[in-house]
């Protein structure tokens, strides 16, 4: 009892591991549907849903179509017109997946007609659905029109018509046009490209019954894919990837149908096991299809071993789509299987089905296929012809403009000798006509810098006359001085000879300078100071002077007349502002220009201004001078009287 007890625990141990295990992968694996549901906005569930490696990996395609229904649903009530349509594209895309290729039309057909309201993504989408959906349903004219206006849109360069070939059976044409189309458009180090290109031409060589020579070329793809996958260079996205691994198992799936034409059942096996195990991921209708034929072949490859449970297994797999043809061969091989179990009237049950598909199809199909064939020639013979005569044209413009152009060549040389000569002589005359001017440049240039030259020279001789002639009217003025006994008059003469010393200083400092036109004025008010000091001050003093006017220039018309201002109130402070001590005495000057505007302001800490300034300031010469000369700068005198000394302000042009 206790071993069958130990047996069941055992049993049950393994049993929970193997739920969790599942339970981890799935939980591992993204479902692509649950991404879908988290986004927000209609455009980014677009962008999942087309963007998405493998959306039906966790949730099947009905699961795809729910969702979808409810979006467009609530697009629809909140009439979100832009929603509604991509919503109805991915619904359309949904059916096409699962093989309602009527559906699928007619939801595609009626969005199409709507275009100018889609994107170029949108218009792309539906172009490819709709040239899936008429392949599948073998409407190749449709398929035609749809891959006519794909290129017209810029979708794709050229109408392809191998595949259609192929569709209706043309397997020869199919790989003859294949060759021609696409094979100069591959490069010698695209071993993706390689791959895809002669797994192509294998199938076909396949279909038409050459097994092995469409062997040699499988094998050549699967060599090819191998060199890109172990490519470490090479980038590979997720996406490209999960595609080549589909490419891997569609390349292994045809390697082993042809074993299996070749009768080498083994071989057979173990490639289109795997090859429908990868195929199932895919969401391509064409992998589909490809693993129900993988799985015909594997269940005739067990028959042909006589293994019949594995036949019968295959056999009975439910399929989501399966298309005619499939079925008929399906129904041959239940009929075999049947017989070689001896159970004849189960076979006899699917030869009668056969029987009545090809009798419901032959009639149709054969004339289905002929107008298909009449409509897909035609087309490519007009596609033909049409590149031969647009060729021909282009042919004849090119030797026509070539011409043309030949003829402006030659007339452009002509016209350009005879400018070139015309310019020449032109040139040389310009030549020696330029040394000509140049020479008598020269000469006007040396008169005028002649003429400059003893111009300031001569300015600079006036100026210092002038400052001479000053001096010498101060000298007599200190004679003058010597003469008299008059206090009064004394003073009266050293104000005047302040004022002269002020006006020579102008007039020294422009014939010291280099420019004639402006002086320097924060050297020039420090010269100034310096020289009423001389008159005022003799044997030093104490006051702190301040003078702020540095890179501030003016011409003499200003220069003279504030010169004199500035006399008279610096020998004001000097005389009057600090009677007693001037141990403490301080005198600020401010000179600033901005542009066409200048600022000017004086300032002292004395003992200011008297009561009576104003009655007095009709009678003091000094102050009706000064406001005699802001006049002359065309502006107005500010005085401010504070407790502490008096500040004089103005602006000025």
């Amino acid at each position: 009892m206790g071993r069958y007890v130990r047996y069941l625990f055992t049993t049950l141990y393994f049993v929970f591991l193997f739920t969790a295990s599942a339970q981890v992968a799935t939980d591992d694996e993204q479902s692509v549907l649950k991404e879908f549901q988290d986004a927000g906005a209609p455009s980014t569930r677009f962008n999942v849903f087309f963007n998405s490696v493998n959306r039906y990996n966790v949730h099947s395609a009905y699961d795809w179509l729910d969702t979808i229904k409810v979006y467009l649903s609530n697009a629809e009530k909140t009439n979100d017109t832009l929603a509604s349509k991509m919503y109805r594209v991915m619904e359309a895309q949904v059916y096409n997946d699962l093989g309602e290729y009527d559906k699928s039309t007619a939801l595609a057909k009626e969005l199409y007609l709507s275009e100018d309201s889609l994107n170029f993504e949108s218009k792309k989408i539906i172009l490819e659905m709709l040239d899936d959906n008429f392949a599948n349903l073998q409407l190749f004219d449709k398929q035609i029109e749809i891959r006519k206006k794909k290129r017209e849109l810029g979708i794709t360069d050229n109408v392809a018509f191998y595949d259609i070939y192929s569709n209706l059976g043309l397997y020869t044409e199919a790989r003859n046009k294949y060759i021609m189309e696409v094979k100069p458009t591959i490069a010698d180090n695209d071993s993706y490209g390689l791959a895809k290109y002669h797994s192509k031409v294998g199938n076909y060589l396949r279909l038409d019954n050459s097994a092995p020579t469409a062997l040699s070329e499988l094998k050549k793809a699967n060599a090819y894919l191998d060199v890109y996958l172990n490519d470490i260079s090479t980038q590979k996205s997720d996406a490209d990837i999960f595609e080549s691994d589909l490419l891997k198992a569609e390349i292994e799936g045809n390697i082993a149908k042809c074993h299996v034409q070749l009768g080498e059942y083994e071989e057979a096996i173990p490639l289109l096991q795997n090859s429908i195990e990868v195929l199932k991921t895919s969401p391509k209708n064409s992998d589909k299809s490809q693993v129900v034929e993988n799985t015909l072949y594997l269940a005739d490859a067990y028959l042909k071993m006589e293994r019949f449970t594995e036949a019968k297994k295959y056999l009975d797999a439910e399929f989501d789509n399966i298309t005619v043809f499939q079925t008929i061969k399906r129904n041959s091989l239940l009929a075999a299987y049947y017989d070689k179990i001896e159970n004849y009237r189960n076979a006899a049950i699917y030869y009668k089905r056969n029987e009545r598909i090809n009798d419901s199809m032959s009639q149709k199909e054969a004339a289905l296929i002929k107008q298909q064939l009449v409509t897909v020639v035609g087309n490519e013979e007009m596609q033909n012809s049409l590149r031969i005569i647009n060729e021909q044209k282009q042919i004849n413009a090119q030797a026509r403009s070539e011409m043309k152009a030949k003829e402006e060549q030659i007339n452009l040389v002509i016209i350009s000798l005879i400018f070139t000569l015309l310019g020449f002589a032109g040139l040389v005359y310009a030549y020696m006509k330029s040394i000509k001017n140049q020479r008598l440049i020269a000469e006007q240039k040396h008169i005028i810098e002649n003429a400059l030259i003893e111009k300031d020279s001569l300015l600079k001789e006036i100026h210092h006359r002038v400052k001479n002639n000053l001096q010498m009217v101060s000298s007599l003025l200190s004679l003058q001085t010597k003469n008299t006994r008059s206090k009064a008059a004394i003073e009266a003469l050293e104000e005047g000879k302040s004022r002269v010393k002020a006006m020579a200083l102008i007039h020294q400092k422009l014939y010291q300078n280099d420019d004639l036109s402006v002086i320097e004025m924060q050297g020039y008010i420090e010269s100034l100071i310096n020289s009423v000091q001389s008159v005022y001050k003799k044997g030093g003093h104490n006051i702190s002077i301040t003078i702020d006017a540095e890179g501030t220039e003016l011409d003499i018309d200003r220069a003279i007349p504030f010169g004199l201002i500035l006399n008279e109130l610096v020998s004001n402070s000097f005389k009057y502002a600090f009677p007693e001590n001037d141990e403490n005495g301080k005198i600020y000057i401010h000179l600033r220009k901005n542009g066409d505007q200048g600022y000017f302001e004086y300032s002292d800490n004395g003992v200011g201004l008297p009561e009576d300034t104003e009655e007095r300031s009709h009678s003091s010469m000094g102050i009706r001078l000064i406001n005699r000369l802001v006049n002359q700068l065309q502006s107005k005198l500010n005085i401010d009287k504070q407790n502490d000394g008096v500040r004089f302000w103005f602006n000025f042009s």
